[in-house]
């Protein structure tokens, strides 16, 4: 009788393997969170410092995020290939040492390419982090826990805003990248000692040793050891970006990225501007990194919330109904300005934003077989980032033009709802 992996995990309880790769995934989507936000937090320092306008900012960002969908679009596919864990490792590496190296920027163009080339391994972590914890979760909470992983990025954006606040008005803003490229690096031995490749990726891709390094793991997850590997799929060699326009994937996927790809575009305007625009509006520095910090906050219990009505409820009404309410609150958004609720009315955006656009993550992983899941993961998450790429360009013109807080607000509410009413109507029979 040939064992079968996904039905394993699918009627086990988690094991502590499991549950230490979910950690691990979840760190490493922390880390993400924190190199991707420390540009915003020390954006109104660099502004002052070298006297920079919005439009040019807006490239600085906007260059991390084609980094971001080069990396997922092109790198993370290779974890295909290499293995979720190698994939991880190299991501780390690439951060570690280009977020340090930020520190030492002189100028708007090494900026650019600095952050082009840690957003390149940002995109592949973020793809491969989400591919491995669906890979190693059981069918009737994988949505819970892809969520709960991915909530680690609006943590890391958290806690680095809570340093940043401290940290760029006695340190300056070089300081900044200086922890949180350290703080990258040291995770690569904890990558390399404690993270499990994927056993999908042993017994389909059956890379070199891939019978011992499988029984290892099973190993460690009760599971007596196997003899053989289970007979590789045949379609394994022709896996391939074509793969996702079969006739069975072709509707869903464009309609994945599309939900995608409006929902970066607001979601990126969001987490890179709203400290700037908080200091336009007359907020000091440090209460301005504060708004950031309250938005991502928002986000994480958004996340994690959202991956439990989506457990219960099914994915696409969740997020959609996120995305749908999350547009609306942001068109009432000028009624509260200036009030004492602005902070809450930051935080409930984050809520809703965040929840929803992650749980497009877990729609991604469930749509895919494992035979070219990070592909399918990555490309959607890579066009997706199109629309991040977009979005604090245009917010950078808009802001530049002199608009409001509530006008720019208002413009990103209609790219929320169209995402939440595509996300309603995802054709895929693979997702609930």
């Amino acid at each position: 009788m040939t064992f079968d992996i996904k039905e394993h995990i699918d009627t086990h309880k988690m094991t502590r393997l499991q549950y230490a790769t979910v950690f691990i995934c979840l760190l490493m989507n922390m880390l993400d969170g924190m190199d991707v936000m420390v540009i915003s937090y020390t954006a109104p320092a660099i502004v002052k410092a070298w006297g920079i306008t919005p439009e040019a900012l807006g490239i600085v960002f906007s260059s991390g995020l084609v980094g971001m969908t080069l990396g997922a679009m092109f790198l993370a596919p290779k974890a295909d290939v290499i293995g979720r864990k190698n994939m991880i490792l190299l991501s780390a590496v690439l951060m570690g040492i280009s977020i340090f190296s930020t520190s030492f920027a002189q100028s708007i163009e090494f900026l650019v390419v600095i952050r082009l080339i840690s957003g390149i391994g940002i995109g592949a972590m973020l793809a491969s982090t989400a591919t491995l914890t669906a890979e190693y979760t059981p069918n009737k909470t994988k949505d819970f826990w892809v969520s709960f992983v991915i909530s680690g990025y609006p943590i890391g954006a958290v806690l680095s805003g809570l340093v940043a606040a401290k940290v760029i008005p006695q340190l300056g803003w070089g300081t900044m990248f200086q922890l949180a490229g350290f703080c990258t690096t040291l995770s690569v031995p904890l990558i390399h000692f404690l993270l499990s490749e994927s056993l999908d990726f042993y017994f389909k891709a059956q890379p070199a040793n891939a019978l011992g390094k499988a029984n290892q793991i099973l190993g460690k997850m009760g599971v007596t050891s196997l003899s053989q590997l289970p007979t590789k799929p045949a379609e394994q060699a022709a896996v391939s970006f074509k793969s996702m326009l079969t006739e069975e994937f072709k509707l869903p996927t464009f309609q994945l990225w599309g939900a995608l790809f409006m929902a970066f575009a607001t979601l990126y305007f969001l987490t890179n501007w709203i400290p700037k625009l908080a200091t336009n509006a007359g907020l000091s520095m440090e209460l301005a990194i504060y708004a950031g910090t309250v938005f991502n906050l928002g986000a994480f219990v958004g996340i994690v919330i959202q991956g439990y009505f989506s457990s219960k409820y099914g994915l696409k009404r969740t997020i959609g109904t996120f995305l749908i309410l999350t547009g609306v609150l942001m068109i009432a958004f000028g009624w509260f300005k200036g009030s004492s609720w602005l902070l809450v009315i930051f935080g409930l955006i984050g809520f809703g934003i965040q929840g929803g656009f992650v749980g497009l993550y877990a729609v991604a992983a469930r749509m895919y077989p494992t035979e070219f899941r990070t592909t399918g993961v990555g490309w959607a998450i890579g066009s997706g980032r199109l629309g991040g790429i977009i979005g604090p360009l245009l917010g950078g013109v808009l802001i530049g033009m002199g608009l409001s807080m509530t006008v720019n607000f208002l413009i990103f509410s209609i790219p929320t709802i169209i995402a939440g009413i595509i996300t309603i109507y995802i054709s895929s029979k693979r997702i609930s």
